[in-house]
C-alpha cells in the first residue's frame, strides 16, 4: 500500500500495477473527493447556469462568463434555507461603511 486506497503490485518483468480503491467504485470506495453537499451546489449552479444561457444565447458573446451573481446567490440562499439555517442582510448603515472604506 503505497497511500490510502492506492496499492502498488509489482510484476515479474519489473512492471508495476497501480490498484485504487481496490479495484471498486472509486468514487465510493476512496471518497476523496468533494462531499455531495458541495456537488449539489454545484450541480444545481451548472444547470441553473444552462438555463441562463438558454435564455440569453442571442445576447451573450461567445466567451467564458463567470457564473452570475444572481444564480450563486440563489443557489447559496436555497441550500441554506434546505438546512433551516437564516442569512441576515446588512443594514443601511453598515452598508455606507462598507462602502466608505477604501486602501
Amino acid at each position: 500500500r503505497i497511500r490510502k486506497y492506492v496499492d502498488k503490485y509489482m510484476l515479474r518483468d519489473g512492471r508495476k500495477i497501480y490498484l485504487i480503491g481496490e479495484g471498486r467504485l472509486v468514487n465510493l470506495v476512496a471518497a476523496e473527493g468533494h462531499p455531495p453537499d458541495v456537488m449539489m451546489n454545484s450541480f444545481a449552479n451548472q444547470l441553473l447556469s444552462l438555463l441562463y444561457i438558454i435564455e440569453n444565447r442571442d445576447k451573450l458573446e461567445k466567451r467564458v462568463y463567470q457564473v452570475p451573481r444572481e444564480i450563486d446567490e440563489m443557489v447559496a440562499r436555497y441550500t441554506l434555507k434546505g438546512w433551516n439555517i437564516e442569512i441576515d442582510e446588512l443594514t443601511e448603515d453598515q452598508i455606507r461603511y462598507w462602502e466608505s472604506w477604501r486602501l
